[in-house]
């Protein structure tokens, strides 16, 4: 009898799931694994933590209904799962390719420790669209400009979706362990969002549906727009793969309108290709510049808290920390204001982004932080951003500052959107705070 492991990272879904396909199709017995790795949930957001649980408990009541079960343990990836391979006498570890240093680090350290072992490691697709690295340009290793690799990508036939297994063959008599309380969320770092997305594969298809049923036919004129809820809201989802980016961007791409969310999710692809080859994306300038930032404590904690005495900033900030969720236009206004106006490093951006995002991933977070800064991807590095003109654009009647700025509620858009230097702030709003000059550093 074979025995596969099937190793869940972040492919927490059973629809359209290549490796868990295949482990169906050559396994007699299939062991479905995820491991809750310290070291792993130290660096996680309490928020994406909160939707893991909720994920893992889905997985596992999709899997027993197709007579599986997922296997749960506690401790290093690697050690964990080749520990399991020697319990259940598997032959072979199937997971989903990954594109971050870890998820690098992981995968050589169970190809070499596997291999000592006698167990076959092999990836599969199913974190992007087109897998990382699937495409690459004449006489380099990936794309670094957007619209060469978006010529490239919209012209790949991508791969078919896999069919959902009507029966998973269970693990056997191993012990599948308890699905991870409350007490999980004390390994993270941040806080816990009090309107923060609850996760699972049923509730992402449900919002999957919703999206394409209708409000993706106004995407493309609308999801800029503040205040409306004209965005997909299927980040999460997507970062922990309770949706298949594959079976989303097929269903957007045969919309009759859905042509610029398929844009976006090529951005989420363009991201990960460009982590694939230079995983110290969350680290080390993608294009090394000679900006001079500035070490500002006040200013940086001002702008966590939203309180910088700029309206539209406060409001993405504040979103940011009570639904572990930002409005993408609000993500690139306020990463502006931190880098270009404080002109504090985008490490510190991206990290604070990172402690609360439910979406947090390590390609679009920091790959955008580095895209804003001038040091990532961007073709006009020096590109600047007049925040006044964006707010008075994209929250002309200041219904998106009002709802997370409380102090400024009795205020219309015009009186919000004035030029910031308020003589007397309303409502003990504070004034607009400046760059310090304080010494140049991290």
């Amino acid at each position: 009898m074979s025995t596969v492991i099937l190793l869940y990272t972040r492919d927490l879904r059973v629809h359209d799931h290549p490796a868990l396909h295949e482990a169906v199709r050559r396994g007699d017995r299939v062991v479905p694994l995820f491991v809750l790795d310290p070291e792993i949930l130290s660096r996680s957001a309490r928020n994406r933590i909160h939707y893991l649980r909720d994920a893992l408990a889905d997985l596992r009541a999709a899997l027993r209904t197709r007579g599986g079960d997922l296997v749960l343990r506690t401790g290093d990836t690697v050690t964990e799962t080749l520990r399991t391979a020697e319990r259940t006498g598997a032959g072979a570890v199937f997971l989903t390719r990954d594109v971050s240093a870890a998820a690098q680090r992981r995968h050589r350290r169970l190809v070499d420790e596997g291999g000592r072992a006698r167990v076959d490691v092999r990836e599969f697709p199913g974190v992007c669209v087109v897998p990382p690295l699937d495409l690459t340009p004449a006489g380099g290793d990936h794309y670094k400009v957007f619209t060469p690799f978006w010529r490239a990508w919209e012209r790949r036939e991508w791969r078919a979706a896999v069919p959902t297994p009507r029966r998973v063959p269970g693990p056997g008599d191993i012990p599948v362990g308890r699905l991870p309380g409350a007490s999980l969320l004390g390994q993270g770092r941040g806080e816990l969002s009090p309107d923060v997305q609850h996760g699972g594969e049923t509730a992402a298809r449900k919002r999957m549906k919703a999206w394409l049923a209708g409000p993706i036919g106004d995407y493309e004129e609308r999801h800029d727009a503040l205040a409306a809820a004209a965005t997909s809201r299927l980040g999460a989802d997507l970062r922990f793969g309770c949706v298949s980016p594959l079976e989303l961007a097929r269903a957007a791409r045969d919309h009759p309108k859905g042509a610029a969310f398929v844009r976006q999710l090529a951005w989420r692809d363009f991201h990960h290709q460009v982590t694939a080859a230079f995983p110290e994306i969350a680290r080390r300038d993608y294009r090394p510049r000679s900006t001079r930032w500035r070490t500002d404590r006040d200013g940086f904690d001002a702008w966590r808290e939203g309180r910088t005495g700029v309206p539209i900033i406060d409001a993405g900030m504040r979103q940011l920390r009570h639904e572990g969720f930002m409005h993408n236009r609000a993500r690139m206004l306020t990463a502006a204001f931190l880098t270009r106006e404080l002109r504090v490093h985008w490490v510190h951006g991206g990290d604070h982004f990172h402690a609360l995002l439910a979406d947090g991933d390590i390609a679009n977070n920091y790959g955008n932080w580095q895209w804003i800064a001038g040091t990532g991807n961007d073709t006009r590095p020096n590109r600047s951003f007049n925040l006044l003109r964006q707010a008075r654009r994209f929250d002309p009647d200041g219904a998106y500052v009002r709802r997370y700025v409380p102090e400024l509620a009795a205020l219309s858009g015009a009186e919000i959107h004035a030029p910031w230097r308020l003589d007397r702030p309303p409502g003990g709003y504070p004034p607009p705070i400046t760059a310090a000059e304080g010494p140049s550093g991290g």
